[in-house]
């Protein structure tokens, strides 16, 4: 029972940061729309609101992870994979409305310039999802170097079309740069076979 209320808490926080960020989320509204009593939260979670914010970070931080590695592993070639993977967040942000885009975006920039255990999440966050698109580069056989510097720019690109595609209420920025990063990986993974195996 209780972890099923810590359960809930979590997953509401993560919700609402997504929403409406780290500033625009206060700890009264988590625990109203978790169905939990304030005492509860600080029961759960002893540091208050900054606590919970990084719990959720770090849950949303695996959702996305699990989505990420799915459309990656769902395609065998990585620039295919990568396409495909900016197609469905494309499609995930117009099922939302336009209001559940990357879940660390808002939380990470009401922190910047800051050491805190939430722009310490953050990162982390950003790290695991690159980690994952640099494995399947590495796997297609790019050298270690390509394969990282090339994680790095996926990862930032998809995060910047997201954003885009939140302002303008489209699905047209994250598609763009999924069918250029695309073309991108295309490029290394052509300089990366065998002379006798290139087109």
């Amino acid at each position: 029972m209780q972890t099923s209320t810590r359960d809930r808490i979590v997953v509401t926080a993560a919700r609402l940061l997504q929403r409406q960020g780290y500033v625009g989320t206060g700890i009264k509204q988590i625990a109203q729309e978790a169905q939990a009593t304030l005492g509860s939260v600080y029961h759960f979670f002893p540091g208050g609101k900054e606590t919970v914010a990084v719990a959720a970070i770090e849950h949303s931080s695996r959702e996305f992870a699990a989505l990420l590695k799915s459309a990656l592993d769902a395609e065998p070639d990585p620039a295919a994979a990568v396409d495909a993977c900016a197609g469905q967040l494309a499609e995930e942000l117009r099922q939302s409305g336009w209001i559940e885009g990357c879940p660390v975006t808002a939380a990470a920039l009401e922190t910047l310039g800051t050491d805190s255990p939430i722009q310490q999440a953050c990162a982390a966050a950003l790290h695991d999802w690159e980690q994952l698109v640099r494995d399947k580069l590495l796997r297609s056989g790019l050298p270690a170097r390509d394969a990282g510097e090339l994680a790095t720019t996926i990862i930032g690109a998809l995060e910047g079309a997201e954003v885009t595609a939140q302002v303008t209420r489209s699905e047209e920025p994250l598609r763009t740069v999924g069918r250029q990063l695309a073309r991108l990986v295309g490029t290394y993974e052509r300089s990366a076979r065998p002379a006798s195996r290139r087109d």
